[in-house]
């Protein structure tokens, strides 16, 4: 990735640029101390100044002496409505060093003018919905004003100047300086604010990313660092030759820039940096990003307005490697066939996302979806007019793009809509790839009003699978889904806040966990396999589904290798086949070696029950991790034979002598109920026997299982085995020498008889009468 600096050899201002703000993609406006407020194009063309009567006010009647001139500190435009795309953004608002902040119009009219502060006033928001601002002066004051200017409190009282401020992304809490410490305050006067000591200088900017929720702070310490919201710190730049003036996150979350002295730096939100160019602008006062990400404006201390673009951002899929030339150009090179070919746009590419033999690219009004087979003519998508793609995510047949203005769509790599999911409380400027997950029938989305719960949507109609969200018991921070067409289902997987790991089938809310200390995780591509770094270790599940069927041998069924060599804060960034590709915290990509193709091959075997060539895979390879494996498949396709031979393979005897036991019972609704109380799951077991009228066989188990509530409560319900049900409570507790304390129990021992050779003779007869439906159901 390389930043392509555009700056004007005549500065337009004629003194210090303060302070830059985006209107839309393609517009800009900056403000200097020379009192002008300057229009340039996208492309950094000076479209001329804007007549504001902030800086021409009308004249004023003789004897009446007229206003101090206004210098503006800052300028920050009305956030767009979620939903709205650039709509309705034409109203902003401006600081000055005489202590007010003014409410103007597009076309330069002043609005109201607002006495916030003594001194200046250094810094201020608008929060994310537009329905409230917050200003910060050099009196150390920190006041929340409503969207028309009235004030509605004095947030905090400091001793030092306030140089900068930020909102959270959920709007409650605001994040200030103060002098070396930063301070983050709920606007709820209850809750206790948290502080700490941030930097050994004072702290100038700071920046709070309404995505990724992390923090940015830069300082005359000339370091720049990357907090979370909790204050704990996840990277510390080296000191630089000059303060940091300015830092922005980019929208995306994914990257920041940080300027200082004639720098101008692009890093990612890991803290190492991308690029680094030196533009010939003094110090860097103001950073703004554009709405799509793409490029960035700063004010320049020597009056000039510095513009620069994204570029060479590279994708990897397999053999092909593809490379965002320019703003309009892209490279594809085929490393094995040694072809290339090069792809032009009209437009400034967005986004671009490559995998499963598919590129789609989104410029700012279509998306072009090209497939490896043909790079010369695209599927085309017209994208809504104002609205932007935040987020691209692919499938093996789907893709799906998430726009700020029309919400998530997913279509088909023919570019055909296949549907649009929607749920209430739907922010698409707050998904990003780490919330959301697609597969070629599931979409999973983290609600971005309850981090704790997840919609998933059939793709095919984009309805609902539930009528109520999945819940977590602690905050989502990532999910993914697994993407491989087999047996076992589609599988959910997500780490929360604790960065603890579960799994689940999508069919219904059953977490199970699988680590803990997890810093990155991801599904192959192709099988059913999960690879995570977690603990310092490099960790693969060759068969997830493992948890659900025998959490016994689970730990069996996974490879360890030591990962202390790819440091803190790795992130896989694809799992291909048998290559995984990590990305280090200082940016350089490690390939993971040692992963077997062997697993994928057993899965395929397991898909289409070969069971005897999965049986002489493992044979031939002798690896207990696959016999483990190819238990837990046959377990869960109920191919008792091969069970057999892959537990007694791993020495697991107790289990080789179970499945001998499930496999004798006469009826395959025993079985099956057998085989359910393996997978530790007693309540499926009930059911099936229950939907057979296995009424017996029940409340057998309920007894092996010593829920003596649960196996009375049955007998009971369906009037027939009340006496041997308290036979064998009887000495259960004559084996423990304890008697009855249960009200329920010594009630039904007053009324009924216990006779052991009765109870005896009706298990005979139910077990006779098995054998018998066993043997009728053969024969049907």
């Amino acid at each position: 990735m390389k930043l392509k600096i555009n700056q004007d050899d005549t500065h337009r201002h004629k003194d210090i640029v303060t302070c830059v703000a985006w209107i839309d993609n393609n517009e800009l406006y900056s403000c200097g101390d020379d009192r002008q407020m300057l229009r340039w194009s996208g492309d950094g063309e000076l479209l001329g100044p804007v007549a504001t009567t902030l800086f021409n006010p009308p004249p004023v009647k003789s004897g009446t002496e007229p206003p101090p001139p206004v210098y503006v500190t800052e300028i920050h435009w009305f956030p767009a409505a979620p939903g709205k795309g650039q709509t309705g953004t034409d109203v902003y608002v401006v600081g000055g060093t005489d202590g007010r902040f003014y409410l103007c119009t597009k076309g330069g009219r002043l609005e109201k003018s607002v006495e916030a502060h003594k001194g200046a006033l250094l810094s201020l928001r608008w929060n994310y919905e537009g329905s409230a601002i917050v200003t910060a002066g050099e009196d150390g004051q920190i006041k929340i004003w409503s969207r028309s200017g009235m004030l509605r409190s004095v947030l905090a009282q400091t001793g030092y100047p306030t140089y900068s401020v930020a909102w959270s992304p959920a709007n409650d809490q605001v994040l200030f300086t103060n002098g070396r410490n930063l301070i983050i305050k709920y606007l709820q006067p209850s809750n206790k604010p948290n502080q700490w000591k941030a930097h050994d200088g004072v702290i100038l900017k700071v920046d709070w990313n309404m995505v990724n929720n992390l923090i940015l702070s830069g300082g005359e310490d000339r370091k720049y660092k990357v907090w979370d919201s909790y204050g704990r710190q996840l990277f510390s730049s080296s000191p630089g030759d000059h303060p940091i003036t300015s830092i922005a996150w980019n929208p995306s979350g994914e990257m920041f820039a940080v300027a200082s002295f004639n720098t101008l730096r692009v890093c990612d939100k890991l803290g190492w940096s991308y690029a680094m160019e030196k533009p010939n602008s003094g110090s860097i006062y103001n950073i703004a990003w554009t709405p799509d990400g793409t490029q960035m404006a700063c004010a320049g201390g020597c009056g000039g307005v510095v513009f620069g673009h994204i570029i060479n951002r590279r994708f990897e899929w397999k053999n092909y490697e593809v490379t965002v030339q320019d703003v309009h150009k892209i490279h594809v090179h085929d490393v094995v066939q040694g072809s290339t070919e090069h792809l032009e746009f009209r437009d400034r590419v967005v986004k671009a996302s490559l995998g499963y033999g598919h590129l789609v690219v989104t410029t700012s009004s279509q998306c072009y979806v090209y497939s490896e087979k043909n790079w010369n003519t695209p599927a085309i998508v017209d994208l809504t007019n104002n609205g932007r793609v935040t987020c691209i995510q692919q499938s093996v047949d789907h893709f799906l793009l998430v726009d700020n203005l029309t919400g998530i769509q997913i279509y088909n790599y023919e570019a055909r809509l296949v549907s649009s999911p929607k749920y209430a409380g739907l922010r698409a400027d707050a998904i990003t790839v780490q919330t959301i997950a697609l597969s070629n029938d599931t979409l999973a989305v983290r609600d971005s009003a309850d981090d704790k719960a997840i919609h998933i949507f059939d793709t095919t109609t984009g309805r609902p699978i539930s009528t109520q969200p999945f819940k977590h018991t602690m905050e989502i921070s990532e999910l993914a889904l697994s993407q491989s067409k087999s047996n076992v289902g589609r599988q959910l997987v997500v780490v929360d806040k604790n960065r603890d790991m579960y799994i689940t089938p999508v069919g219904k809310a059953n977490w199970k966990k699988l680590g803990t200390m997890v810093e990155t995780f991801a599904w192959n591509s192709e099988t059913d396999m999960l690879a995570a770094v977690m603990d310092y270790k490099f960790v693969m599940w060759y068969y997830p589904n493992v948890v659900f069927v025998d959490e016994d041998i689970a730990p069996l069924t996974r490879f360890e290798k030591d990962g202390s060599s790819f440091g803190k804060n790795a992130q896989i960034t694809n799992f291909i086949g048998t290559q995984c590709t990590l990305r280090r915290a200082d940016g350089a990509n490690v390939t993971v070696s040692n992963i077997t193709p062997l697993p994928a091959i057993l899965q395929e075997h397991a898909r289409k029950k070969q069971w005897e060539e999965a049986i002489r895979l493992c044979r031939y390879v002798k690896m207990p991790e696959l016999w483990a494996c190819l238990a837990a498949m046959a377990i869960f396709g109920n191919d008792l034979n091969t069970a057999e031979v892959a537990y007694a393979a791993i020495d697991e005897v107790q289990k080789v002598e179970y499945v001998c036991y499930i496999r004798d019972i006469p009826t395959p609704e025993g079985r099956a109920a057998e085989l359910a109380l393996l997978r530790h799951n007693s309540k499926e077991a009930e059911t099936i026997l229950l939907n057979a009228n296995m009424y017996f066989r029940a409340i057998k188990m309920w007894i092996g299982l010593f829920n003596w509530d649960r196996a009375l409560e049955l007998a009971v319900k369906y009037k027939t085995h009340v006496d041997t049900v308290l036979y064998f409570r009887e000495k259960y507790l004559r084996s423990l020498g304890s008697k009855e304390t249960s009200k329920r129990f010594l009630q039904y021992a007053q009324g009924v008889t216990v006779d052991y050779e009765k109870i005896k003779a009706k298990l005979a007869m139910e077990e006779e009468a098995e054998k018998l439906g066993g043997k009728a159901k053969a024969y049907q």
